[in-house]
């Protein structure tokens, strides 16, 4: 009798061990999309509580007709400058998510970014799985960045934005970015249009895009995209003409969950 509780004290122990590691993570961002306005929700509702609970960014204030726009890059492919054009005609504010490969490969976009008033966010130095680092790498993969960009600047520059790689995160990971002073930005909207190799047309992004809009959003878009950086200018006059506003992300009141 004695050695069953004792193996049945091990079981319940080690289940609980268990739970307790998948309730922090890692998880991978996901989301349902919205559809006819309606507002988008996230699939995993058991990492609800965790964004909420590190003050991460994933939807606005969703009594209002804002928009966030967001651009994540990881490499140059060619389009940045003419999404700056769009962006600087159409007087849209966006957040651009740098790794530590862009900052040192284009110093001269980065400093455009900035001069043009758009806010530069933290990728990661390297794009690693922020999950499987430790802390102090963790750390050190941020850090980095903002030097660098600080140091394209020739000033020591306000970075309070992080983007995790590839969505992927924890607790440890949210808690550890909020500690060095960082709100965890993820997303609203987004689409498949990271694979270079597949795009499908700036008609075919404007609808994607279109088709998810509602109020609060913060759009995902990534710069190596032929198809963003063609329809962009159509997004934001589309949008417009709903009645949408575009703001930047420190303008941010009100985040829902």
């Amino acid at each position: 009798m004695k050695r069953f509780v004792i193996l049945l004290t091990a079981l319940l122990l080690l289940c609980c061990g268990q739970q307790t590691a998948s309730a922090d993570g890692p998880y991978h961002f996901g989301f349902k999309k919205s559809k006819n306005g309606q507002l988008a929700s996230i699939n995993e509702e058991g990492f609800k509580d965790v964004l909420k609970k590190n003050e991460a960014i994933f939807l606005g204030d969703t009594s209002r007709k804002e928009l966030y726009l967001t651009f994540d890059n990881g490499y140059e492919n060619g389009f940045t400058p003419k999404i700056l054009d769009v962006l600087k005609e159409k007087k849209v504010p966006a957040a651009f998510f740098l790794t530590g490969h862009y900052v040192k490969d284009k110093p001269e976009l980065v400093t455009r970014m900035l001069t043009e008033g758009h806010l530069v966010g933290n990728h990661s130095w390297s794009h690693p799985d922020m999950t499987q680092i430790s802390d102090q790498q963790l750390k050190e993969e941020l850090d980095k960045v903002k030097k660098a960009v600080s140091d394209t600047a020739s000033r020591q520059v306000t970075m309070k934005f992080v983007r995790p790689p590839r969505g992927i995160f924890s607790n440890r990971t949210l808690a550890l970015s909020r500690a060095e002073g960082y709100v965890s930005v993820f997303w609203s909207i987004a689409y498949k249009d990271w694979d270079v190799n597949g795009q499908r047309g700036a008609d075919y992004a404007y609808r994607q895009v279109m088709s998810q809009l509602h109020p609060g959003a913060v759009i995902l878009l990534h710069s190596i995209s032929r198809d963003n950086t063609e329809a962009l200018g159509r997004i934001i006059d589309g949008a417009r003409q709903q009645g949408y506003e575009f703001k930047s992300l420190d303008a941010m009141t009100v985040r829902n969950y």
